[in-house]
Parts: C-alpha cells; sequence; structure tokens
C-alpha cells in the first residue's frame, strides 16, 4: 500500500541529480500509485515549435498565436509520443485525469481540437515522459534525489519554462542557489 500519493505535486531534482534528463528539472507528476508512477518534465523547451510540429503530423495549427509555442521534453519514456498536459475540458479520447482541474491526454483528437482553435485553454505539449517502477520514486525520495512540493496550475501555464523551476521552490521557501549538492538526514 501506497504510503504518500505525490499525484499533482512537482519533484525538484535536488542540485547533486548528474542524470542528464532530470538535472535541473521540474517535474509534474501525473500520477502515482503503487505500480508506480508518472510525470512531465515541465521547463525543458526543445527548439521545436507548435507550427512545426503540426506540420509533421500534416495538421493544421489555426491559432497564430500558438506557432511559436515550444514544444517541452517531457522525459526519457516515448520520446517519439506526444503528451498534452492541460487544463480540463473537452472530451478527449485517452486522457488521465490529474485532477478536476488538470488532464494528460495523449490522443490526437486534442491536437486536431488545438489545430482549429477549438482546444484547452491552457496546454504544454511535450515528447515523453518521465516513469518510476513501483517503490522507485520512493526508493530516490529517500536518498534525496527529489524535494517534492504540491503543485501550482498557475507555474505550470502561467509561467515561462525558466521561471517555473525558481518559483516551485519559493513554495517551499527556498532559493535553489543556496541548496547543498549533499545530502543528509538529521
Amino acid at each position: 500500500m501506497l504510503e504518500f500519493n505525490l499525484t499533482n505535486h512537482f519533484l525538484i531534482a535536488m542540485p547533486a541529480m548528474t542524470d542528464p534528463f532530470f538535472a535541473k528539472s521540474l517535474t509534474y507528476v501525473c500520477e502515482h500509485n503503487d505500480q508506480g508512477a508518472m510525470g512531465i518534465v515541465v521547463n525543458r523547451p526543445i527548439s521545436l515549435t507548435l507550427s512545426e510540429l503540426f506540420a509533421q503530423i500534416n495538421m493544421p495549427l489555426k491559432p497564430t498565436e500558438l506557432e511559436d509555442v515550444l514544444v517541452h521534453f517531457g522525459g526519457p519514456v516515448q520520446t517519439d509520443r506526444g503528451f498534452v498536459l492541460h487544463d480540463e475540458g473537452g472530451p478527449w479520447q485517452s486522457t488521465l485525469h490529474v485532477n478536476d482541474k488538470i488532464g494528460l491526454t495523449t490522443s490526437k483528437d486534442i491536437l486536431q481540437a488545438v489545430g482549429e482553435g477549438q482546444g484547452p485553454r491552457h496546454l504544454l505539449v511535450t515528447l515523453g515522459y518521465a516513469g518510476w517502477s513501483e517503490g522507485q520514486l520512493e526508493q530516490e525520495l529517500a536518498d534525496n534525489a527529489w524535494l517534492s512540493v504540491p503543485a501550482s496550475e498557475h507555474i505550470l501555464f502561467d509561467l515561462p519554462p525558466e521561471e517555473r523551476l525558481p518559483a516551485a521552490m519559493a513554495l517551499l521557501g527556498i532559493d535553489y542557489a543556496t541548496l547543498s549538492d549533499e545530502a543528509g538526514h538529521a
């Protein structure tokens, strides 16, 4: 049985994190249960814009304000697959409802709706996701690889990517620059 549930929490990589996929990352946990966890890295834009992505999948993108929005690296698992983190709404075919305000959709119908200007108001499109097997995330937390804090929709959808990690740290009352890369227990 799961002792704690980090669904709808941010994971903040500790300074000692050397894994290049997660160093200085902010990950939003979309699901955490006794079988493992999955999340989306939310502060790693890549050089692919939504207009380029939509051109690659042969879909029109009519809202011009979205053309230059950057796609993000969501994590090292299934990097050839798109994931759309969004505010709730819409009858998408394949949505994981994180809570009553946020969903994660993997079906193409959400991209069609976005291209037609009918998609969710707030969204973050990623390639790939982060995944942990049963007990793995709990062990990484015990090893001081991550800090966790309840997530904020404002940080997810309103702030630019480079401001998300410091803003999540501020929720804990900590400045990232003051963290030590040495782990310890009191």
